[in-house]
């Protein structure tokens, strides 16, 4: 048992079951146990790869998109440059390297990270030299001004509640207890007015996973944008509403059980971004497959152009992560891209109104 799932007994025997809200939250941001406060979870070391790691065209293809936003909406002479939850610094660093010639665009950007991990802060401070970032453990210390946002698989991190369809409403799930152990559960059934316009959809026995965290941020970045101006590009596994049971865990790149290692494994859900789109108040994109919208940024011509310099094993990876990123059956179709952007803007390019 980890120290973190000790703690989480004694919790429970005191105070009874954990919402799965509450479960994820400790294992995942606990400033003490919790996986994303305590190490680097990225790499062949870590236990999962994200598509920054995989190539620097995802992370330039992102930073270009955004400076042409940048320049639709008028090229601000003062702007906030942000990324939330940006793992070791490689996309922003991409990014950046990747906009150095697009004129005016890095004299008015403030680069700005949303992290709490001092492990991650570190590495990014490693990877960003010369760019001089400010952090932020949280949105609400970023200074005013237009907001260009990266959310590269930050949105799957955020805890959910998770409920189970009833006859008569929803029944919660929760962590409890057997035989000393940390067990799953259900709540007694309720009615759950957050849940109230999916028993047109769904049917007894069916999960509907939701988070109240994720649609607070996404209402208070979509009133930034509308107010300020800006733009957000928010990537992640999903789809347009939830339906089912999606957490996982994983640990040393292998699906684990979600109780087994409170604080060590890594645990995501998938983005329901029909639910991120309706709670910010500013416009919305259709929601993209990944392959879809790095095509239309020119993943692929910027890919042979990359190739050209290359040969061998370096080449042969070079064609595989480009493969990895956008073809239907790895990421390009799992991964999905949403934007958001103010009213009478265009919207960021390589998606569509």
């Amino acid at each position: 048992m980890t120290a973190l799932a000790e703690r989480m007994v004694q919790q429970i025997m005191s105070n009874g079951p954990l919402t799965m809200a509450d479960y994820i939250g400790q294992c995942l941001m606990h400033p003490e146990f919790g996986y994303y406060t305590t190490r680097d979870p990225l790499g062949v070391a870590g236990d999962f790869t994200t598509a920054p790691e995989i190539s620097q065209m995802f992370g330039e293809l992102i930073g270009l998109s955004l400076a042409q936003a940048w320049m639709d909406q008028g090229a601000p002479d003062r702007f906030l440059l942000a990324e939330a939850g940006p793992g070791r610094g490689t996309l922003m660093a991409d990014a950046v390297r990747a906009t150095k010639n697009v004129p005016g665009f890095h004299d008015a950007a403030e680069v700005h990270l949303i992290e709490t991990s001092d492990v991650l802060r570190a590495a990014q401070t490693k990877r960003l030299e010369g760019v001089s970032p400010t952090w932020h453990a949280g949105f609400e210390t970023l200074p005013d001004g237009p907001l260009y946002l990266i959310a590269n698989e930050f949105f799957d991190a955020l805890p959910v509640r998770q409920a189970e369809r009833t006859e008569n409403g929803w029944a919660e799930r929760s962590v409890g207890l057997k035989a000393g152990a940390l067990k799953l559960g259900l709540s007694p059934e309720r009615p759950l007015m957050a849940l109230d316009h999916r028993l047109e959809d769904t049917k007894p026995g069916d999960v509907v996973e939701f988070s109240p965290v994720a649609q607070m941020l996404a209402e208070a970045i979509g009133r930034r944008i509308e107010q300020q101006g800006g733009a957000a590009l928010i990537v992640d596994y999903g789809d347009w509403r939830s339906l089912g049971d999606t957490l996982q865990a994983v640990k040393g790149h292998t699906t684990v059980d979600v109780l087994e290692t409170p604080g060590e494994a890594d645990l995501t859900t998938h983005v329901d971004f029909e639910a991120l789109a309706q709670a910010a108040p500013c416009q919305h994109t259709r929601l993209t497959p990944q392959g879809v919208f790095l095509e239309r940024l020119g993943i692929t011509a910027r890919a042979q152009a990359l190739a050209k310099t290359l040969g061998g094993d370096a080449l042969e990876a070079h064609i595989a992560a480009h493969r990895r990123l956008t073809h239907p059956s790895e990421m390009g179709t799992l991964f999905k891209v949403l934007g958001l952007y103010p009213q009478r803007a265009a919207p960021p390019p390589g998606l569509e109104p």
